[in-house]
């Protein structure tokens, strides 16, 4: 259902400034459809037929035009090809424009209502990996971030540090680093607890160019060697008749230290459980713990289950404090210009990924279909009005960045033969036109096969 609701609503944003546009220029629009097909409903009002059609991937804006049918000489001047050519283009040019404005006013919606986001105050990363190489520890919080020039420049490509307040902030900025070959410069503050006052604040620098703009996807932060937001080694949830349970851990015991190391937080406890293992045998783990204030250990023998393909050894427990959040809201003119910001930080970064997937220097894994829109679609609306308007936000920008593209088929390729007539003062040929219609139309199955392809390879864990 939110899958439907989102292509329904950018579909129609979309045409709708297709249909505004023409109607603004004269032209006679004779039906707007949401879906391709079979028509499933239909109302005239004016001279515009509006239909639902079975097929709800898209839809089209149908205007009277003279290479499609004979036109009334008495209409022939509100025909489509008989239009000035920047009308022309500004016809096109208003659905992904309109999807863009939708995309600004949707993130200012969120900006405004407030999100509840993870606090970016970090756990103990990975021992060698880029994160402890950077100097980062256990209850570091990340408070602004600033990005480096690319490949190794020490010039700055922002003069001013940003402030960080969530882990999403965090990860759009890794991202941005990552695609553009940037290393990070982080400012932090070390915090023991949620409402203590930071002991002290520190530069650092992430190497984050290191990471390949082909290997930048969800699990960027694991790859940096983040093992995840800040949460106290306590044993929270124990399954029935489990290893933890039967070696006599209790719901709300804290760990201290596992076989004589001690335990920084939960995010250091999970790994160390999982290296554990010795030639794929588990090991007895004995767990120093603090229980009704006295301190006690604990043996407990793990068993091997597989996880996403591997064999790793397991207590069957539920370990860590629920991670700090943050409520993330901006004012009225604040939240605007954020949301401008955004959007035009996504639109670009999408951009700069199609042209390094186009060279072969990103993943083409990053290209996702209609599945992946819709499993996101479902997980977002459980979460709530906010996170749903949030991703029908970025959907909408991906919708608008996709639709100009220089392709034969959208809207960027009729621009395209636009520009070419400004240049050379003739329309492009018919034969031409076939030509590239027909290249326009296998680049874009090839594209959708591609992005098929990872959604069923994401589907069945394979990504």
């Amino acid at each position: 259902l939110a899958f439907l609701v989102t292509i329904g609503v950018l579909v129609v944003i979309h045409e709708w400034g297709h249909y505004r546009a023409a109607v603004a220029c004269d032209v006679k629009v004779l039906r707007f459809s949401v879906g391709f097909g079979r028509v499933l409903w239909s109302r005239t009002r004016g001279e515009t037929e509006f239909v639902v059609s079975a097929l709800p991937l898209g839809g089209y804006v149908k205007m009277l035009d003279e290479r499609e049918g004979r036109v009334d000489p008495a209409e022939r001047h509100r025909a489509f090809n008989q239009k000035s050519l920047p009308q022309r283009a500004f016809v096109v040019a208003a659905g992904p424009l309109a999807n863009l404005i939708l995309a600004v006013l949707l993130y200012a919606c969120v900006n405004w209502a407030g999100v509840e986001e993870i606090r970016p105050w970090m756990a103990e990363p990975r021992p060698a990996s880029l994160a402890a190489e950077a100097g980062l520890r256990s209850r570091d919080e990340v408070v602004a971030v600033q990005l480096k020039g690319a490949k190794g420049d020490d010039a700055a490509t922002h003069d001013d540090w940003v402030a960080v307040r969530s882990m999403t902030d965090l990860q759009w900025w890794f991202t941005r680093a990552a695609v553009q070959g940037s290393d990070v410069r982080l400012r932090v503050v070390s915090r023991t607890s949620q409402q203590a006052s930071p002991s002290g604040e520190r530069e650092l620098i992430l190497p984050v160019s290191r990471i390949p703009a082909a290997d930048v996807d969800g699990g960027l932060l694991e790859k940096l060697g983040f093992s995840g937001p800040y949460a106290e080694p306590l044993v929270a949830e124990l399954v029935p008749q489990g290893p933890a349970e039967q070696g006599g851990l209790k719901e709300g015991d804290r760990v201290l230290s596992l076989n004589g190391q001690p335990v920084l937080d939960a995010g250091q406890l999970r790994q160390a459980i999982r290296q554990s293992a010795i030639e794929g045998q588990p090991q007895a783990l004995t767990f120093h713990v603090e229980r009704a204030g006295r301190s006690l250990d604990v043996v407990v023998q793990p068993v091997m289950k597989d996880v996403q393909g591997q064999r790793l050894p397991r207590i069957e427990a539920a370990l860590g404090s629920p991670a700090a959040t943050v409520t993330v809201q901006h004012g009225l003119v604040d939240g605007f210009t954020r949301a401008l910001t955004k959007t035009w930080d996504v639109a670009t970064l999408s951009l700069e990924m199609l042209g390094k997937m186009l060279i072969g220097e990103a993943s083409i894994k990053n290209l996702s279909g209609p599945i992946t829109i819709a499993d996101y679609a479902g997980r977002s609306a459980e979460l709530g009005w906010v996170y749903y308007v949030g991703f029908l936000a970025m959907v909408s920008v991906s919708l608008g960045v996709l639709n100009l593209l220089p392709l034969p088929v959208l809207d960027g390729g009729h621009l395209m033969y636009y520009l070419f007539e400004g240049v050379t003062g003739r329309p492009v040929s018919e034969r031409w036109l076939e030509r590239l219609q027909r290249g326009g139309v296998a680049v874009m199955l090839l594209m959708m096969s591609l992005a098929l392809y990872n959604d069923f390879a994401r589907l069945l864990g394979a990504h």
